[in-house]
């Protein structure tokens, strides 16, 4: 049966509805809401919990959408496509570009793992994109889900509310020339894309999706020990988009230069411990000095592994994949897990990944 919670956090009170996932023995619970958001509650958080009665159910697309509009400010429309929801404050013909864009990304995503003999599924719940108009409206709204990292980013996935939330880039964008009217047309906005400088934004775009679709298609878990290393390679890994096909996306997994860039830049000084560091902790990817870095050698990492040893980085997806839920490893631990699918010797790796990335151009 649905399990109903109430709940204060952060000085926000509340009623939810779901089922629990995970208890703790101090009363901590992990609840997976019916519309697909996960609530981490500490003991002191739950002020009580009783049993409903009907059984937990997770809400379709109308149910959803309208949730998402009562919680959202005023002025969103919806658009339904086979596996998004796109809630959007702009103009239909720039929801229709994302969910246009989003769907030929799902399809390029699965067919990619299939065909590697990955079983991924259908997500459970709706994929959920809000959409605003603006970049201002953006930053208002981002500001208390992502911090001071709302002024500079353009978009985002949050792990917790498991939704992508950007905004309509063709109104700011340099390269993008003025409208010629009061709305733009979905053919005005595919011929800005294709601009050589919007490159970059709609890899961005590309790459919050793929951490969507990474925990919503069985790949790997939210809340669960993923190494940053690993779900950020995978996302860099599809920030090739390919927008000059009107069908198909043969842009995964292509040679993405600007991290390559990133990546023998940063080999200058790279120390010789750099590997194991990546694997066992997420310390580079937080600190700004490093980041770029980090990010870099994520999708060179990745990107080796994938293609000169596919059937190991399977087993170590697989691996991950199943990790249990609000249990975090050591350093240790995630160095074994490493070795397990990989080999033992990290050194041996290190240097032949090394001379593979050098050979690329």
């Amino acid at each position: 049966m649905v399990e109903i919670v109430e709940f204060e956090r952060e000085g926000k009170s509340g009623v939810l509805a779901g089922r629990v996932l995970v208890e703790a023995q101090d009363g901590g619970i992990l609840l997976e809401g019916e519309d697909g958001q996960l609530w981490p509650l500490l003991s002191e958080q739950v002020i009580s919990r009783r049993k409903g009665e009907r059984p937990f159910r997770r809400l379709g697309s109308e149910e959803l959408a309208r949730k998402l509009q009562e919680e959202l400010p005023p002025g969103f429309a919806v658009k339904k496509t086979a596996h998004y929801l796109i809630v959007y404050q702009t103009n239909e013909a720039y929801a229709s570009w994302c969910g246009w864009l989003f769907e030929r990304l799902y399809t390029a995503f699965i067919n990619f793992w299939k065909r590697r003999g990955l079983p991924v599924q259908a997500p459970e719940y709706p994929l959920v994109a809000i959409v605003f108009a603006n970049r201002s409206n953006f930053q208002v709204f981002a500001r208390e889900e992502a911090g001071q990292a709302a002024a500079t980013i353009i978009g985002y996935y949050h792990l917790e509310k498991n939704r992508m939330v950007l905004y309509d880039i063709t109104e700011t964008a340099t390269w993008a020339r003025p409208s010629t009217g009061s709305k733009r047309t979905l053919s005005e906005i595919n011929r800005i894309f294709l601009h050589p400088e919007a490159h970059r934004t709609v890899a961005t775009i590309i790459h919050e999706a793929t951490h969507q679709l990474c925990f919503n298609c069985g790949l790997l878990r939210r809340f669960s020990d993923c190494p940053l290393w690993l779900s950020e390679g995978i996302a860099i890994y599809f920030e090739t988009p390919d927008l000059q096909s009107t069908s198909g996306w043969r842009g995964v997994g292509e040679l993405n230069s600007v991290r390559l860039a990133d990546f023998r830049q940063y080999l200058a000084t790279r120390p010789e411990e750099s590997l194991k560091s990546l694997i066992a902790t997420e310390d580079r990817f937080r600190d700004p000095r490093q980041a770029q870095a980090a990010y870099a050698e994520a999708w060179a990492l990745t990107y080796f592994l994938i293609r000169r040893y596919p059937e190991r980085f399977n087993e170590y997806l697989r691996l991950i994949g199943q990790k249990p839920l609000m249990i975090w490893d050591d350093e240790s631990t995630r160095i074994k897990d490493f070795q397990e699918a990989f080999g033992p010797d990290l050194d041996r790796l290190d240097e032949e990944f090394l001379r593979y990335m050098e050979r690329l151009k």
